[in-house]
């Protein structure tokens, strides 16, 4: 199969280099075969037919579209393996803008227990600001909103001749799994949508939650706690309860202090299984929610941060709200920018439809300190 790029006809495979012979010298392109025109005069039509040919473009007749999949593989084009990087070059060199958008698609239920700011996952901005790399504008649906169902939003989706999303998955029920991603590019944040299997992008929070425990042991904690919502393991893999128990099985029994897991994912309801296991555990530091759980640790326990106990936020953002809180970042500006990349990619290769094998990007979070633990020290 044939891309093209520019008005250079490039043939699929040519990200990978020909295999030769001992004695075959490098393959040598035909600047004359790799050009529309000589395609178009073979086939007998246009180079715009071409081209649109090779970008599958609705507008073609079948018999049109495979005479000119014939005239271009009967060319015998062997592409020199530097000829990607130099269609690599062009393209980010381009000054003129694309016509071309990604939807981003989030859930928007009012009365779904994940629609709290504690749920939010990837910023728009940070979306739109490598989207715009590529050329693409950005546009965000609400799934859910004013009653739009799946295959109501898929019908906007074409009609608009968006080929690209982003699914930002923000309700337990899976709306986004609803959707009919027949000849659409799509990447996923995170693990929330379990089905369809797509291209995701994601923080490793294995690393993240050994990472942090690594860290509190040298600042003296011994009985390191994890208090979070089913919702935020799950969306990450149930990476923070399988690092958890990794984590536990190479400190003494007396210092495991098991996971708690808050029985819904609305937090206002979590407060006293929360109390009940402080009594119960006794950690001398927790990495949970920034709120309300110093809320909680204060007024209905009468605990100081960090005097009597350690507090990291799961998921430190750089708010106002956070600031006074140590925390993992998961660097969701580099999780939204791996997300655009695993769509332009498939755009880039014509690779529509949930894929055979799917790609995951996992981003390394980092630790930020704060007040809210010991000093180092």
């Amino acid at each position: 199969m044939f891309l093209c790029y520019d008005n250079i006809l490039v043939p699929k495979d040519a990200f990978h280099a020909p295999e030769t012979g001992p004695a075959a010298g490098p393959a040598v392109p035909s600047p004359e075969a790799a050009s529309l025109a000589s395609v178009a005069r073979r086939a007998g039509v246009s180079a715009m037919t071409v081209s649109r040919v090779l970008h599958n473009s609705p507008r073609v007749l079948p018999e049109t579209r495979m005479r000119v999949i014939a005239a271009a593989e009967a060319t015998g084009y062997r592409p020199d393996p530097r000829m990607a990087r130099l269609m690599e070059l062009v393209r980010s060199h381009r000054t003129r803008r694309m016509r071309a958008s990604l939807a981003v698609i989030r859930d928007d239920l009012p009365d779904d227990e994940l629609h709290g700011a504690a749920y939010n996952y990837v910023a728009l901005d940070d979306i739109r600001r490598r989207a715009g790399r590529y050329g693409y504008e950005v546009e965000e649906f609400g799934l859910g909103r004013g009653g739009i169902s799946p295959a109501r939003l898929g019908k906007i989706i074409r009609t608009r001749g968006i080929g690209g999303l982003l699914i930002s998955v923000q309700s337990s029920r899976q709306f986004s799994a609803k959707l009919d991603y027949t000849g659409l590019a799509a990447a996923t944040f995170g693990y929330g949508l379990a089905a369809p299997a797509l291209h995701r992008a994601s923080t490793n929070m294995t690393q993240g939650i050994l990472m942090t425990a690594a860290l509190l042991e040298a600042r003296g904690y011994r009985r390191i706690g994890v208090a979070i919502s089913p919702w935020i393991d799950a969306r990450a893999d149930h990476t923070y309860s399988g690092a958890l128990l990794h984590y536990q099985q190479t400190v003494p029994a007396r210092r495991r202090v098991p996971l708690l897991l808050f029985p819904h994912n609305d937090l206002t309801q979590g407060e006293p299984v929360f109390r009940r296991w402080m009594r119960r555990y006794r950690p001398d530091v927790i990495i949970t929610f920034h709120e309300p759980v110093p809320e909680w640790l204060r007024q209905g326990l009468g605990l100081r941060i960090p005097e009597d106990v350690g507090l990291v936020v799961h998921d430190r953002v750089p708010l106002p709200s956070m600031a006074g809180f140590a925390g993992i970042d998961h660097r969701r500006a580099q999780v939204a920018a791996a997300g655009v990349d695993l769509v332009a990619t498939q755009l880039q290769q014509n690779e529509y439809g949930v894929p055979e094998v799917p790609r995951q990007i996992l981003i390394p979070p980092r630790f930020v300190d704060g007040p809210s633990i010991r000093a180092a020290g």
